[in-house]
């Protein structure tokens, strides 16, 4: 009897590192590796097994994203580090001051290589792994406290519950700055929705990612 349960839960934990890998590839990288309907034959197997064995079920599990009631109601969480919001520049003028603070903190006269890229308009969130386990996740907030939305962001599947490092291992402590997105087209389909249903739509697609 050991040996089938050990042998149950080496399964399970093969199928946890085989799904979180293929949601890696699927999610962050664009690039799965397999097709939807043998994804979805090795969740099944992972639910049947947990379903078989609760006692087996931990809250990094894939299974446990799906299904998962977002809060309405939050705790406070505290940055280790402010959480600042971006300064703007609506002029030359203004660009031309930033570099030179720039050069002034590198202490440098040489010219210094920008990378620019579109700034995505969403709601700024901080997302701690702790032993490459996501832990928690919290709102900017006021820059020095947020709001604890960690049940929230576990049901966004590009969100890693467990850090996939390969062959490496996952750093102690990982606290990552990111931002929550709607894209327009999932924009228009939400508001489609809920006018149907009867309940106010949103104004932008910021306001619908932080609502």
């Amino acid at each position: 009897m050991v040996g089938d349960f050990m042998s149950i839960e080496n399964e399970i934990n093969e199928l946890r590192e085989r799904i979180n890998y293929h949601n890696y590839r699927y999610y962050i990288l664009d690039e799965p590796e397999i097709s939807d309907a043998e994804y979805d034959r090795l969740f099944r197997r992972l639910q049947e097994l947990e379903l078989q064995h609760p006692e087996l079920v931990t809250a990094d599990s894939p299974t446990q994203r799906v299904g998962a009631k977002p809060l309405t109601e939050f705790a406070s969480v505290v940055h280790t580090l402010p959480m600042l919001s971006l300064d703007n520049a609506f002029s030359e003028g203004e660009v031309r001051e930033f570099d030179a603070r720039i050069k002034r903190l590198l202490e440098t006269v040489e010219d210094v290589e920008y990378i620019a890229e579109p700034k995505l308009d969403g709601l700024a969130v901080e997302l701690i792994y702790e032993n490459g386990l996501f832990t928690v996740g919290s709102t900017r907030g006021d820059g020095i406290t947020g709001e604890d939305i960690t049940m929230n962001l576990r049901t966004i599947d590009s969100v890693p519950l467990r850090l996939y490092a390969g062959n490496r291992s996952a750093p102690t402590r990982l606290e990552v700055r990111a931002e929550v997105i709607l894209g327009n087209k999932e924009f228009i389909s939400l508001n489609e929705q809920r006018q149907k249903a009867g309940e106010p739509i949103f104004a932008n697609p910021r306001n619908a990612a932080a609502g």
